[in-house]
């Protein structure tokens, strides 16, 4: 079955939400997607109907087998080229999100196959987040965030959000990229900012941002 470039996007945004264990909701579908909750809904109803997901009652959908498989390709062509144009073109961590999303509806098995072989079979785009391997497995991701660090403990970055290019190059400067070392340094009372020290210097945060910033170690 032949499925459209905007059938696959919905499948893969549908899977983020699942796999970031949220609900699937025409809202949540919509906020991802960018787009009406009607259309949305029109979708996701258009997606039941070719058996890609199950529409649940008041809980929005949930990915079926086949559903699953198709994000998951997917999500494997868009990270690989993520890493394709990171470690061989040298495109910068903000750039290449942008670049795989226009890319990755085209990319041929083939290509993903030597793509992936040269590479080294990475197991994780420049971003930090696991690339689907061959027979579509995913691999482990960091729940652990920075805002769950305690103060004067030292983690490494391991993922960021992709889909930003503004906040990536902001990351970027202050040195919160995957494989740097951070160290939280302190709780702002009454919900106010986190400050942690990088290699750039020390920094305040968000909690929301810090909440979205995966770490290790």
């Amino acid at each position: 079955m032949q499925l459209s470039d905007a059938i696959q996007d919905y499948l893969r945004e549908v899977f983020k939400l699942e796999h970031a264990g949220r609900r699937a909701t025409t809202t949540s579908v919509a906020e991802a997607m960018g787009v009406s909750p009607a259309s949305a809904s029109a979708m996701l109803k258009r997606l039941d109907a070719l058996g890609l997901v199950d529409l649940v009652p008041y809980r929005g959908v949930e990915l079926t087998a086949s559903g699953r498989r198709v994000a998951l390709e997917v999500i494997r062509h868009h990270r690989l080229l993520e890493m394709y144009l990171a470690e061989t073109l040298g495109m910068a961590l903000d750039e290449v999100h942008a670049e795989a999303d226009r890319l990755e509806h085209s990319l041929s098995d083939e290509l993903e196959r030597r793509i992936d072989a040269a590479l080294g079979h990475p197991t994780h785009d420049p971003h930090g987040h696991p690339i689907p391997d061959a027979n579509l497995e995913l691999g482990p991701h960091s729940r652990r965030t920075l805002l769950e660090l305690q103060a004067g403990e030292r983690a490494t970055v391991a993922h960021v959000p992709d889909d930003d290019g503004e906040l990536l190059r902001y990351l970027s400067s202050l040195e919160l990229v995957p494989g740097r070392e951070v160290q939280l340094t302190a709780f702002a009372p009454f919900d106010g900012p986190v400050t942690l020290r990088s290699q750039s210097g020390e920094h305040a945060l968000s909690r929301e941002l810090a909440a979205a910033i995966g770490v290790s170690g």
